[in-house]
């Protein structure tokens, strides 16, 4: 996988887990034992695992070999490997553009940004989607033609705890339930993989923006999502916490409506060019049209 940083030094990382995908994916069979993992029952195995407290016995490791650094978050003793999943960062480690006028990116992770075209499609990673069928809603979906989807994907060294990227008046979360697969893009070149993961989203109703949809993707094993206030007609403020991630890769999609938001040009030249652009919370992705 390519990425960019903003000072555009360039990067190609390819994890064990991506070759261990790669390998999975690439066999019907293997496939099919990933499709069982995915079932309800083996997911509440593996939060009851995490959630114990042997499963700390991970954690050391899993720090060292995600060149995790432990000095960024807050001192406290975890009882579990999904309590230290789920830490929480030091407020110096992460800032946060303040004005209202910048739509911020709501978590750490490897960004790419996409036009949706008229016939409400988009590409992430050879696999093409429909926004329509991502929200099952075509009404809504038709609300977004001309717009931008921002895709941003977290990796396991990243903060999965998200916030919201503007000022606004929240819609209630619209849960989908779905097979859990994984998101890592290894596995998009053999299946499409947004159709099938359990996803949440709510509407963003913002004086700047427009109505922005922000959409959490679970994915492989567990991938839980916890948002914190799924009730509906909620006044959040951009940078509050919404939500946080368990063990599991995930990602993050932004919809933003044609003529509201001018995303920054360096993730949609980076993505044409195709690379995803390392961005932490709280950076500019975009400003409002005045």
């Amino acid at each position: 996988m390519k990425y960019r940083d903003r000072k555009g030094n360039e990067f190609e990382d390819t994890t064990s887990q991506d070759k261990l995908l790669d390998t999975i994916y690439s066999h019907a069979p293997t496939r099919a034992a990933v499709g069982l993992l995915g079932a309800p029952f083996i997911s509440k195995i593996g939060r009851k695992v995490l959630d114990s407290e042997v499963s700390t016995l991970f954690i050391d490791s899993f720090a060292d070999k995600n060149d995790i650094d432990l000095f960024d978050y807050e001192d406290t003793r975890y009882s579990s490997f999904n309590d230290f999943f789920t830490r929480r960062i030091k407020s110096s480690r992460r800032l946060i553009e303040t004005d209202e006028n910048v739509l911020v990116c709501p978590s750490d992770g490897k960004v790419s940004a996409y036009e949706i075209t008229n016939s409400s499609t988009f590409v992430i990673k050879n696999s093409v989607y429909t926004v329509a069928t991502l929200l099952r809603d075509k009404k809504l979906a038709e609300r977004y033609s001309g717009g931008t989807a921002i895709v941003i994907r977290l990796t396991p060294d990243d903060y999965h705890r998200y916030i919201y990227p503007c000022s606004g008046i929240k819609s209630h979360d619209r849960k989908i339930n779905g097979v859990l697969q994984t998101v890592n893009p290894v596995a998009l070149v053999h299946k499409p993989v947004f159709k099938e993961n359990s996803r949440e989203y709510c509407m963003i109703r913002s004086a700047k923006f427009g109505d922005v949809i922000m959409m959490e993707v679970g994915a492989l094993f567990v991938g839980k999502i916890t948002n914190h206030n799924p009730e509906g007609r909620v006044e959040v403020k951009k940078g509050e916490e919404k939500g946080y991630f368990e063990f599991g890769g995930s990602t993050i999609v932004l919809l933003t409506q044609k003529g509201k938001v001018k995303v920054d040009d360096d993730l949609i030249a980076n993505t044409k060019e195709g690379f995803e652009t390392r961005l932490l919370q709280g950076a500019q992705i975009g400003v409002c049209v005045r």
